[in-house]
This record gives structure tokens, C-alpha cells and sequence, in this order.
């Protein structure tokens, strides 16, 4: 792998005002008000959602691929012409000529394989948040799109709202003096995790494809309830814990606005209970950034807990955000907190939208609009059509989408990297490479930075 010089993803991730990517117009190289051709992998939940936005902005759904055929059964009503499959690679082959792009909302494990293939076959692709599943895949998306000159886009749909890019404006005119630290925090799990394999099998149903359903993953037994229709996401093999699900959304925000680019050291400083095959219930990891583009040093620590559970989750201390809970009347279960030398940003918006600031001397927070700090602060990110029409426009040759793979996935990487401190564990500190995608010294986590392929499902890199 290529590594990506910082100053090139400053130029082309739509961090700086401006940027272009230069794209051409690569559908079917026919007339660009032709209706694209999609084939979307995976239909049920999300990927439902997915299907109706993307027809909505002129699309045509040329296949529908979901490896239980309950799913297809709810929507192929609305797409009567769409052939079915349960094999994503069997669609990619058969219809390769008949596909323009692809929309991938399958669990967390099938993404990358998912998307590294489609892209091989030149298709554009929007996938659904975390990118994928692993370091190296997400890595290796992002320089499959650039190679290949691809319109692509995740699923983290705050990225085009107005608060999202409001936000980002506010920031970068230095209002906060120098970044120091950035805490967020969620309320997931709301899912299964921090337990152990569950013994035996049960039958496997026969709307279900077990075999595909796995994927990549290891061979294991079915079990019910345990694994499909969302319960997967706590899983190391198919998911990506509380990290995968929230930070694409809630750390999007002040990643961009802070430049943050690779941390250079990454540590799960406490967490409950470790697994060996779930993510914990809580825990508190800590990113360290470097000084990047003339910007301070940063720590960035991340929470996560569900505080509907016994277990009493991880949070900034009280002090810190004790303006916070005077503000909402108690501790927000999400938020985001960005503490500079002049003053305070907090977010409560999963999507980083909503922003208030309080200036050192300062007893509480205002809303952002109304900060007098805020008011002749011009806007200079380009407004969204909408996320998915984003993706659609870029398509037929229009501006970058505000989440391409360029952002999107050194995003992703930076996140994953926080999953990895999760299973390594307390104690075992990860000094990054971020060019080579290397740990130094920690060869537990670099093994972890690209998975083992089940027989078949490797990708051909």
C-alpha cells in the first residue's frame, strides 16, 4: 500500500473549503441523465432505508442480493424488474455489465469483501457506516476508489447536514484557540455483548443461508437469536461494538474540524470485562494525535456504556462536564466535547450538529447560533442535495460527496484502531504507524489490523 501524504487528504477529503476531486463522468459512459443501474446488497433494515433514498433520486434497482430471502420477499414488490440472489459474488459476476453501482448495508463483515469486490469490477459504491470491519480493508477501499476514479460514499448521513458543516466552519475560524482534548461519548451497546459463545446448535432456518450469512468469519453453529438480525454487531467476527455503530456519526464531526488525521498512540485505558469473542460492555480508550498542519497536539478519549445496565458506564469526569448536565438537566447518554484554550464546544447530536459554546470566563453554554463568538463567521462548505443524491451526483461527475471513500475511510481506520485497543486490552498500548498500518513492538495488534479469510472469501490484493 501507497501511503497517503496529509496534505493530499487535506486537499481532497473536503476538510479545506473548496476542494475537487475531479471525477469524471463514468456512468456506463452514456448519457449522463440516463437512470443509473443498482444492485444492493443486503435489503433487510438499513439496507431497505437505503434502496428507497437511492430510487428516490432516480435509480433504477436492477438487483436485490440479501442471503435471507424473507428480506427480498418485503421489497422486491417495489422493484419488480430486480433479478434476486443470496450470493453477492454470483451477482457481481453475472450481471457485470448490467451494474453501474452498488449499495452494501449488510453486518459489518461482509462490507469490506463486499466492497473491495464490487470496486475490482468498477462499480461506484455507498456503504453503509463502519466502512468496513478491519484496517487494512478500509485502506484498501479508499485506494481502490481513488485508482479506479469511483463515485463512493458512507452512510453516515449527518455528514450532510447543515449543523455537521456549520459546526466544522465554527471551528476552523479558531473560535475554541488551540484544540486540546476531544471526549465523546455513547449509549451504546443497545445489543448483546460482553458474553461467551453460547454452546450447541440450533436448526438453521430455511430462509437463511448460514453458510453465506458467515461470509469471511469462521465456520461456526447457528444459534437462535444470537447472531442474526442485528445481534451480531457485539461480536469480534462479524462487528465492530459501540465504536463501528456511533463513532462514524459522532466522532465525523470534530475529526473533520480538527484535521485529526493518525493517531500515533492508541490505549484501552480501563475497560469491564474482556471476552474473547465480544467487545466489553464499557470502556474509555484514548487517542493521541500529533501536532498536524500547525495544530496542538490532541487527546481524543472515547466512552461507551449503556447506562440501562447494571454495569455503571465509563463518562468524562463530573467536572468537566458539569456545565453539560446543568445544561440538559442531567448527563446526556451521547455527546461530544471539544475543549480548546479559548473555550468550549459541546455537541449533543449524534451527527455533530447543534453545537454550544462556551468562552473561557463563561458560567454556561449558548447555543451556538446565538454566541456572539459565532456571528460573522461566513459559510464556506458547500450545502448538501442530500446525502444519497450526493453519492448519485458524483456519479454522473458532479462534486466529491462530502463522505467519499478519500474522508471516509482514513475516518473508518482511525475508529477501528479503537476496536483493536479493545481486544488487546488494558495495559497494551498501541504506538501507530499510520502509513504502514503497523503497531511498533505489538505484534498482537498488528495481526489484527487485517483479519483471516475463510476459505473463498479472501479478497484477490
Amino acid at each position: 500500500m501507497s501511503s497517503f501524504s496529509r496534505r493530499k487528504f487535506l486537499r481532497t477529503s473536503g476538510l479545506g473549503a473548496g476542494a475537487v476531486l475531479g471525477f469524471p463522468a463514468i456512468v456506463r459512459g452514456q448519457n449522463l441523465n440516463e437512470r443509473p443501474r443498482i444492485a444492493a446488497i443486503g435489503v433487510g433494515g438499513k439496507g431497505s432505508t437505503d434502496i428507497r433514498e437511492v430510487a428516490k433520486c432516480g435509480c433504477d434497482f436492477v438487483a436485490l442480493c440479501d442471503v435471507d430471502t424473507n428480506y427480498i420477499d418485503k421489497i422486491k414488490q417495489g422493484h419488480p424488474k430486480a433479478k434476486h440472489y443470496q450470493d453477492f459474488r454470483i451477482m457481481l459476476e453475472e450481471m457485470d455489465d448490467q451494474i453501474d453501482g452498488v449499495t452494501i448495508s449488510a453486518p459489518d463483515h461482509i462490507h469490506g469483501v463486499a466492497g473491495i469486490m464490487a470496486m475490482q469490477a468498477k462499480k461506484h459504491v455507498f456503504c453503509q457506516k463502519p466502512l468496513t470491519q478491519t484496517v487494512w480493508e478500509s485502506r484498501t477501499m479508499r485506494n481502490l476508489a481513488r485508482e479506479n476514479k469511483l463515485a463512493t460514499q458512507m452512510g453516515n448521513q449527518g455528514s450532510a447536514g447543515e449543523g455537521l458543516r456549520r459546526s466544522v466552519e465554527v471551528i476552523q475560524t479558531g473560535v475554541l484557540g488551540d484544540a486540546l482534548e476531544l471526549h465523546v461519548w455513547t449509549n451504546r451497546p443497545v445489543w448483546p455483548q460482553g458474553l461467551e459463545r453460547p454452546a450447541g446448535a440450533d436448526p438453521v432456518p430455511e430462509n437463511l443461508d448460514w453458510d453465506l450469512w458467515l461470509g469471511p468469519a469462521m465456520q461456526r453453529p447457528f444459534k437462535k437469536d444470537i447472531y442474526h438480525r442485528f445481534k451480531w454487531r457485539g461480536w469480534n467476527d462479524f462487528g465492530t461494538g459501540a465504536l463501528g455503530d456511533m463513532a462514524c456519526h459522532t466522532v465525523n464531526m470534530p475529526f473533520r474540524a480538527l484535521k485529526l488525521g493518525y493517531p500515533d498512540k492508541i490505549e484501552c485505558e480501563v475497560s469491564s470485562r474482556v471476552y474473547a469473542e465480544t467487545y466489553p460492555l464499557t470502556s474509555r480508550v484514548r487517542f493521541e494525535f500529533p501536532e498536524r498542519e500547525g495544530l496542538k497536539p490532541l487527546k481524543f478519549w472515547w466512552y461507551e456504556g449503556n447506562p440501562k445496565y447494571d454495569l455503571k458506564p465509563l463518562r468524562p469526569y463530573p467536572d468537566l462536564i458539569k456545565e453539560v448536565t446543568q445544561l440538559k438537566g442531567k448527563t446526556p447518554t451521547s455527546g461530544c466535547l471539544i475543549v480548546g484554550s479559548k473555550g468550549i464546544l459541546y455537541s449533543g447530536d449524534d451527527y455533530g450538529g447543534d453545537p454550544y459554546i462556551m468562552m473561557k470566563g463563561e458560567k454556561e453554554y449558548t447555543l451556538g447560533s446565538q454566541h456572539p463568538a459565532t456571528k460573522d463567521i461566513p459559510k464556506v462548505i458547500a450545502r448538501s442535495p442530500g446525502h444519497y443524491q450526493e453519492w448519485i451526483d458524483m456519479m454522473k461527475g458532479g462534486a466529491p460527496a462530502y463522505s467519499n471513500f478519500e474522508i471516509a475511510a482514513y475516518l473508518n481506520e482511525v475508529i477501528l484502531l479503537g476496536c483493536v485497543a479493545q481486544r488487546i486490552g488494558e495495559g497494551h498500548p498501541l504506538h501507530w504507524d499510520g502509513p504502514n498500518m503497523k503497531a511498533k513492538g505489538n505484534d498482537a495488534a498488528s495481526a489484527l489490523v487485517k483479519r483471516t479469510y475463510r476459505e473463498g472469501w479472501a479478497p484477490n490484493i
